[in-house]
């Protein structure tokens, strides 16, 4: 059977929503910032189904399953893995190929990470330290849009030479020329060589939301054409998918519930730095449906399209109505897309207007966007003069042409009659009109958009229990310890790699542990970018139990990394340096078997070992009480 590629096994992920999918079998209830249910492969009364739409994972903490979009639809439907991904491709309209034809490894995906890492700290260096009169000139371009100070350094912000500089530096690093064009930072002239793709510009490092640099966006230090140049497509950068600045807001988004678009990496910087942390930008192309689904996953309420008020910003906004469609109207139910637009005033941008008015007055815009719908019907009726019948027919006929997409719907009529109202119509006329429209021609794209969220995926195989635990509460609460620091480690992929030493040497005290712990130290370390869904989804394949082990914990929800996980491996640390004390004594009650001076010497190292795990412990109570919610 032909093999499905890396790639469309992860657009599938991205076209699936998980929460919905729950939300067609049970009843979903939102609690903080996971979704609760009653699980679905067993009978229960109280809702002990757990889904984290962040990671796009979920566990029943009444059956112990658990897993990711595909072991769900697996389960639910009796699939195989290959199944599950053609049967959640054709739901979300989303086209794979079968054809076997080569695909880039995943460790070349991270070795064209790695030039876009150096490229993007060659470019800063260039720009903070290069005492050229172009690096000046570029210093002096952001001063004087308000990016100065810190920001250079907070947003990686740099400076590319051109000149073939980049190219001569990456070959030193070891990057061969094939890798630098791949990853396009280079081109190849042919005869003259491989050049710098970018030249003379500012640079601006666009990252995956896991804050990984895959391509970049340059604008021209004074005059030249084209003045903003963002990488062409390559296996690590899809224009139609990453949105700059969402590794810095995806925190804000998930707190406020709200997600901003605007279109300028600058307006992003500005808008952040004055302290509205929940705004993104897209990357020379229109608002995708590949865009709503990645900001769905993060802001629960509603989606803001912030446009110009110049004809660029208007051209734009017209370009969004094409997002249009049943998703949009209550009868989506759970599933329903909130997408709201405003215009900003005096043909200002964004960076220009927070600079000129302050943050507060953007807020104030901000909460006066309209739904997208209200938003586009304004927009064609402000076209015409209403004082004149001819301006009126067309007005409402402009209108109407709006609400096509979903003319059926209850939303639509009301609408129908709104805009009857606006132009003196009879009710009956707009409604008769609307039910003529005939249905726009729907682009892939918008099609793809009736599968919003995100999810992960993987292979699980049929669980294999472990062994049933211990009725000792010390050892229950070790196992427990256990259990919160291979969730932590998988659902935060990069604090999981920079703990690998505790994932390696950690004397587990349960045997599904052990073997868990093992796939995802192997899982973490062909692929550090990797994200949580992934990273439970590879472990399972390695191990079966990996999807119920990996998705069953809970401290993560609440605590955040860089405390939780220090803390949980020093937790383990600790129980293993008790653990070979214990081992120790144990040795110390046959002395005749040590002989005197080995007994001696065996409870002098004790004695140290004991002090030693008395100061630590201490320190680890400090931090316990530090970070309060853990038992």
């Amino acid at each position: 059977m032909a093999g499905i590629s890396d790639d469309d096994v992860r657009r599938v992920r991205e076209a699936s929503d998980l929460v919905a999918l729950f939300g067609e079998r049970t009843p979903v209830r939102q609690r903080g910032r996971d979704f609760w249910c009653c699980c679905p492969f067993h009978e229960e009364r109280t809702p002990s189904c757990k889904i984290d739409p962040s990671a796009q994972l979920w566990h029943c903490f009444g059956c112990g399953e658990g897993g990711d979009v595909f072991s769900y639809v697996m389960k639910l439907e009796d699939l195989s893995f290959p199944e599950a991904v053609r049967w959640l491709a054709e739901r979300a309209g989303v086209q794979i190929t079968e054809s076997g034809g080569p695909q880039l490894p995943r460790g070349r995906k991270a070795r064209l990470k790695e030039v876009c890492k150096r490229a993007a700290e060659f470019y800063h260096t260039q720009l903070m330290r290069s005492k050229s009169p172009d690096a000046a000139a570029a210093r002096e371009y952001l001063g004087s849009r308000g990016l100065g100070g810190s920001v250079p350094n907070d947003w990686g912000l740099g400076f590319a030479p051109g000149r073939g500089a980049l190219v001569r530096h990456l070959r030193q690093l070891g990057f061969s020329n094939e890798e630098m064009v791949e990853a396009n930072v280079a081109t190849d002239g042919g005869g003259r060589g491989l050049r710098d793709r970018f030249y003379n510009r500012v640079m601006f490092p666009i990252r995956d939301v896991q804050g990984e640099c895959i391509a970049f966006g340059g604008r021209v230090i004074g005059q030249g054409e084209p003045k903003y140049l963002n990488s062409q497509e390559t296996p690590i950068f899809h224009k139609s998918e990453v949105l700059y600045g969402l590794d810095k807001a995806k925190a804000a988004m998930a707190a406020t519930g709200v997600a901003i678009v605007v279109e300028g990496y600058t307006d992003v910087i500005a808008l952040s730095e004055a302290g509205v942390k929940n705004v993104v930008a897209t990357l020379g192309t229109a608002l995708t449906a590949r865009h709503i689904r990645a900001l769905s996953r993060h802001a629960q309420h509603k989606i803001v399209y912030l446009f110009d008020g110049d004809a660029a910003g208007q051209r734009a906004a017209d370009r969004a109505l094409q997002f249009i469609d049943r998703s949009m109207t209550p009868e989506a139910g759970r599933s329903k897309i909130e997408l709201f637009a405003v215009t900003l005033p005096d043909d200002l941008d964004p960076a220009d207007f927070v600079r000129q008015r302050g943050a507060d007055e953007l807020r104030s815009c901000l909460e006066g966007a309209q739904p997208l719908l209200k938003y586009g019907i304004e927009r064609r009726l402000a076209r015409h003069d209403l004082s004149t019948a001819e301006g009126r027919s067309r007005a409402m006929a402009e209108a109407l042409q709006v609400l096509a997409p979903i003319k059926d719907s209850l939303l639509a009529k009301d609408y129908a009659v709104q805009i009857a109202g606006r132009v003196r119509a009879r009710e009956e006329d707009a409604l008769e009109a609307l039910s003529r429209l005939t249905l726009p021609a729907r682009t892939e794209e918008a099609a793809a958009a009736q599968g919003a969220g995100a999810a992960a995926g993987g292979t699980p195989g049929p669980a294999v229990p472990d062994r049933a635990l211990p009725v000792n509460a010390a050892e229950r609460n070790r196992l427990r310890f256990e259990r919160e620091f291979l969730c932590t480690a998988a659902r935060y992929p990069a604090w999981g790699l920079s703990c690998a030493q505790t994932l390696a040497q950690t004397q587990w005290h349960s045997a599904a542990h052990a073997a868990v712990a093992a796939a995802l130290l192997d899982v973490l370390a062909e692929a550090p970018g990797i994200t949580a869904a992934e990273a439970v989804a590879r472990a399972g394949e390695r191990d079966q139990r990996a999807t119920r082990v990996l998705t069953a914990g809970t401290m993560a929800d609440a605590e955040e990394p860089e405390v939780l996980m220090p803390f949980l491996a020093e937790e383990l640390a600790l129980g293993d340096a008790e653990d070979q004390i214990a081992a120790l004594q144990e040795q110390l009650k046959h002395p005749e078997e040590l002989g005197a001076e080995g007994a001696e010497s065996l409870f002098a190292t004790v004695m140290a070992l004991r002090q030693d795990l008395s100061s630590r412990r201490l320190a680890h109570a400090a931090a316990q009480r530090k970070l309060g919610r853990v038992e």
